[in-house]
């Protein structure tokens, strides 16, 4: 298969970028770092230090580092990285703690807009390892531990004197329901308990998003009678400080926008005609809309959407301000809601398609659409979808002018085709069985895949403020960096298994879809390698040994590594045309699409247990 290559930025030449370290003194502005090469395995960055002392004064020498710290916008957490080792350095104090550090500064950098949220507005979340392990009463629900006041551990004090406050409380390690809860507009701040371990995972997913939070590190990763220092959570659980204004940009004003698209003006944006009723929804006219308008209700991020409001904030002059979380949303005119909900329409219609070619069994933890209703039907769901896209943006004319929905028209257009482009060659590939696949050829796949809906989002958003004009080709260059990240990170997650979509380890592999990691691995694989990788691919074995197979293949070409490393370029070519932006606005939405999409949390790889391994031949 030829496919022309993408520029020669793209080459796999010097592909892991350089790092840098933070030099500045604590009295100067902390200016964001280049991130350095992700490691593999954090455990040893995540010791508590031994001595309540030495924690107290941790503490306090972290509440004195902020106070020099530029808060106008939410920290990344390589920023945020790099200013705990600067503070570490400048106390003497081991790499160790590393992790203990980055939750106190993260702490006190959001610690006066925490106060500044009424107590009806935040969440207390409260890890089940507090427990007393021995004897608990307690049972599980929906929402976690259902515990009452006993006596036998700490969590009922806690619990509730904040529900007599008013604060919402979860007792949930780690769960995934938090960022939803707060997306939802019941929340605007949090108040956590948790492990050192659980805390890290949280940084990429809420607080760069720009909400509030405060974390009250366990002394250990054990997950049964673990303690904590209870004086810190007393010192934030009661108080309250208001604010005029927040201090820190935040992006959750306009996630809950995105969000209430699809939750709350649903009918509004894109009103039933077939299925006003629910027994209307129950014939055969009925059935295809009822399908599709739930089917697009429920499931995903909706980022898409999010990135074309965020646009629109961004480059509209008349905005009101994007920093108010007390805001439980913005109001946008109908016509760019419709155009961004054209924008997941788009996507969702493409997911179905795609599902059906690739004969994916599960989307976003469920059976997939053609798995549940037949072939025939999702494909006419999704051609429906295609259709109800291109009538969203005709409607929004009223609101956004003729020529800027034509314009819409034509840039969702030229990605479709491109889509189409991409997975034709995927596809292409799969039949010709030649395992000739070089690494930019399936860069370029990537690229024609996944590239052009966040690129369509971008221009959305912004040309519905006027011109694109400056913009057109860095939002092309950015968004073309972004997919192709992306898509490798998807593939690194489908050796992981993803609760969201994949739920089956190696299946894009097991399927043989072009992937990177396989070009990669052709690239390096000796004779051997490949005639095993081609037996492993066209053979009929059970899954599992074939995963397990190509697996070690992987492993010994050193594929996950090459292939965490292309995401690393990508990201800081990304991040370098953020840089490049005058408008601050919008430099800053670009660097948060940046950590957002690209988030820094996939682990090694590692041999799956229980798979056996075959002899060698």
């Amino acid at each position: 298969m030829s496919i022309a290559p993408l520029d020669q930025e793209n080459s796999e030449d010097n592909i892991v970028p350089g790092s840098a370290k933070p030099t500045q003194d604590a009295s100067e502005e902390k200016k964001p770092v280049k991130r350095k090469r992700k490691r593999q395995s954090t455990s040893h960055l995540k010791a508590v230090p031994e001595t309540l002392a030495l924690r107290e004064e941790m503490k306090a020498e972290a509440e004195k580092y902020v106070e020099h710290l530029d808060c106008s916008n939410p920290f990344t957490k390589a920023t945020l990285e790099a200013w705990s080792r600067e503070l570490l350095d400048q106390m003497g104090q081991p790499e160790k703690f590393l992790g203990f550090m980055m939750v106190l500064i993260g702490n006190f950098f959001w610690k006066r807009q925490f106060l500044a949220i009424p107590f009806e507005r935040r969440l207390l979340l409260l890890p089940h390892c507090l427990k007393h392990a021995e004897g608990c009463p307690a049972e599980y629900d929906e929402f976690g531990l259902d515990c009452e006041k006993c006596g036998a551990c700490s969590i009922a004090d806690y619990k509730v004197k904040a529900e007599k406050l008013g604060y919402k409380v979860l007792v949930a390690e780690g769960s995934p329901v938090v960022l939803k809860i707060i997306v939802g507009g019941y929340v605007d701040g949090i108040l956590g308990v948790a492990c050192l371990n659980v805390l890290e995972k949280s940084i990429d997913k809420v607080l760069i998003a720009g909400v509030p939070s405060y974390a009250i590190p366990l002394h250990s990763g054990d997950c049964k009678n673990t303690k904590m220092d209870e004086p810190w959570i007393w010192e934030v659980l009661e108080e309250y400080r208001p604010l005029e204004e927040p201090l820190t940009r935040s992006y959750l004003p306009t996630m809950r926008a995105s969000n209430a698209l699809f939750e709350e003006n649903f009918d509004e944006i894109l009103p039933p005609r077939r299925t006003k009723t629910e027994q209307a929804a129950q014939t055969p006219l009925g059935k295809t809309e009822a399908i599709a308008y739930d089917w697009l209700k429920h499931g995903g991020k909706r980022f898409r959407p999010f990135i074309t409001l965020a646009a629109y904030n961004a480059l509209n002059k008349n905005q009101t301000s994007t920093t108010d979380t007390d805001q439980p949303e913005q109001s946008y005119p109908l016509g760019v809601q419709k155009a961004a909900m054209a924008i997941e329409v788009f996507h969702k219609a493409s997911l179905i398609h795609d599902d059906i070619e690739d004969d994916d069994q599960y989307r976003y933890g469920q059976e997939t659409l053609h798995r549940q209703h037949g072939t025939g039907m999702a494909i006419n769901i999704g051609d429906y979808l295609i259709g109800i896209g291109y009538r969203l943006l005709n409607e929004a004319r009223a609101d956004i002018g003729a020529e800027a929905a034509s314009d819409l028209v034509e840039k969702m257009a030229a990605a479709h085709i491109k889509l189409c482009e991409g997975q034709g060659a995927e596809m292409s590939w799969q039949d010709s069985q030649s395992f000739e696949l070089a690494p930019l050829d399936a860069l370029q796949i990537y690229a024609l895949k996944t590239s052009p809906a966040f690129e369509a989002a971008l221009y959305a958003g912004i040309r519905m403020t006027g011109s694109v004009g400056e913009y057109e080709e860095l939002i092309s260059s950015f968004s073309r960096h972004i997919g192709v990240g992306f898509q490798i990170l998807n593939d690194l997650k489908d050796w992981q298994g993803d609760d969201n979509n994949k739920l089956i380890t190696g299946q894009d592999a097991l399927a043989m879809r072009p992937t990177l990691l396989l070009a990669l691995a052709l690239q390096t694989a000796d004779d051997h390698q490949k005639t095993d990788l081609k037996d492993i691919l066209l053979g009929n074995p059970s899954d599992g040994l074939r995963i397990g197979r190509l697996r070690k293949i992987y492993q010994d070409c050193d594929v996950f590594t090459k292939a965490e490393a292309l995401v690393d370029k990508s990201r800081a070519r990304a991040e370098e045309l953020a840089e490049s932006v005058d408008n601050e606005d919008f430099k800053q939405l670009l660097k948060f699409f940046c950590e957002t999409v690209l988030a820094e949390e996939t682990p090694e790889a590692k041999p799956e247990p229980n798979v056996l391994m075959p002899l060698a031949k």
